[in-house]
């Protein structure tokens, strides 16, 4: 006999009520009488029932088919037929659109969401992060990098302070925000240190799949708390800022990482900085080699060019030597040939008449062409390969050319602009 509201089986007697035995289950507190199986119609069993062990209809249904079977008739297929129907009224319950989206059934998905999430962690292994808030600031980027140095994912991240202290500012609003767990320290010199400590000496029992743990800190006191921590069996990275940069130190293996904290960035090492050198000068090699390649392909295509055009000017005589002429001659022809016919520079009169020589070709020419002291000086340097200032200082004719020329009596200065044109005397 089983209670007819929670179907326990833990009852007892409870006094007799119309000469029938009352029970009262101890697990519900229902009150019902003891069963007959007398052939009563379904609405004597609603009638015969208290106000304490009222049935539904459904129930009474139930019970009143049950009764119209005698003892020899419970064999194991009735009984089997029986628990197919109760199986199938059961699912079309649990499968019913209400009881998909009742609280109860959330609440299900959660409980088992959460235990397979637990025995999936339990398998992999998760990260974990311990920070003094009073002692260092972690933005977000600085967050990822420590991340990515993990080799398991950073599933919890804890965060100790005294968040009633004006100099944190709102940092308590934002690391919320990003997840993390703040636990809060009363007022007093290394408070969050030893709290630290003391929560993460025992992390492994609020924490079983815990297998790296950052402990962020430049306090020298953490240092027990990381010996601790790799006692029990885990990889433990102590992170501490110097100057604009975060020190991230593998307490197991020794190795260090660098963050810049300004730049937001990893510090490459000086051997990866070495490599990446030395791949930025072989690109550019490359890069190099391929426009050089590329120029003397161009520059033999515009001699294939020219001799084509040769070719052409070859047909017409009348103006190859026009057009021809100045390709063959060079500017190293020109300034040999200036220089053979060249009377050298001995004195004022031999540099007198070098300037008209000068002054006369440039006229045929081009006459319309205003020499100036500049222009002058230049034709002068091009020729000799000296600067007219040298000359003029190895003759002792003056400080600088454009005096000399001031004070020739064969040339005069006539003012142009910014400039001074140079013209003979023999031509005003």
């Amino acid at each position: 006999m089983k209670c007819p509201r929670c179907e326990s089986t833990l009852y007892r007697k409870n006094g007799r009520r119309n000469d029938k035995q009352n029970y009262l289950c101890k697990n519900c507190g229902k009150q019902f009488l003891e069963p007959t199986f007398s052939p009563l119609p379904e609405t004597d069993l609603i009638a015969n029932s208290n106000s304490h062990s009222q049935l539904s209809i459904n129930e009474a249904s139930e019970l009143a088919s049950v009764k119209k079977l005698s003892e020899e008739q419970f064999t194991d297929k009735s009984l089997n037929s029986f628990s197919s129907i109760l199986t199938e009224k059961l699912l079309q319950t649990i499968l019913s659109p209400d009881w998909l989206e009742s609280a109860a059934f959330n609440q299900l998905s959660q409980n088992i969401w959460q235990k397979t999430e637990n025995k999936h962690q339990l398998q992999t292994g998760i990260s974990l992060l311990l920070l003094d808030a009073e002692n260092l600031k972690l933005d977000i980027n600085s967050e990822l990098f420590l991340a990515s140095i993990c080799e398991y994912p950073l599933k919890v991240k804890i965060a100790f302070a005294n968040w009633k202290n004006s100099s944190i500012g709102k940092q308590d609003v934002e690391l919320y925000n990003r997840g993390y767990q703040l636990i809060h320290v009363p007022g007093g010199k290394d408070g969050a240190d030893a709290k630290m400590i003391a929560s993460g000496a025992r992390i492994l029992q609020s924490y079983p799949a815990v297998k790296e743990i950052l402990v962020c800190s430049g306090d020298g006191i953490l240092i027990h708390l990381c010996n601790e921590l790799q006692n029990q069996g885990l990889i433990v990275y102590w992170v501490r800022r110097q100057g604009q940069s975060l020190h991230v130190e593998n307490r197991n293996t020794g190795k260090l990482a660098h963050y810049s904290i300004t730049i937001a960035t990893e510090v490459p090492s000086l051997e990866l900085v070495i490599e990446q050198i030395q791949d930025l000068i072989k690109n550019e090699q490359n890069s190099i080699n391929t426009r050089l390649h590329s120029l003397a392909t161009i520059a033999d295509l515009f001699a294939e060019r020219c001799n084509i055009d040769t070719n052409y000017y070859q047909r017409q005589p009348e103006i190859e030597e026009i057009v021809s002429l100045p390709q063959q001659l060079s500017t190293k022809a020109i300034k040999e040939e200036a220089q053979e016919n060249l009377t050298p520079i001995y004195d004022q009169e031999t540099l007198d008449k070098f300037l008209l020589k000068i002054i006369q070709d440039v006229q045929m020419n081009s006459p319309k062409t205003k020499l100036s002291v500049s222009k002058l000086g230049t034709e002068i340097q091009k020729i000799t390969g000296k600067s007219p200032n040298s000359i003029v200082k190895k003759l002792k004719l003056g400080s600088n050319f454009t005096k000399y020329l001031q004070s020739s009596s064969v040339f005069t200065l006539k003012q142009s602009g910014k400039e001074y044109e140079v013209i003979p005397l023999f031509l005003e």
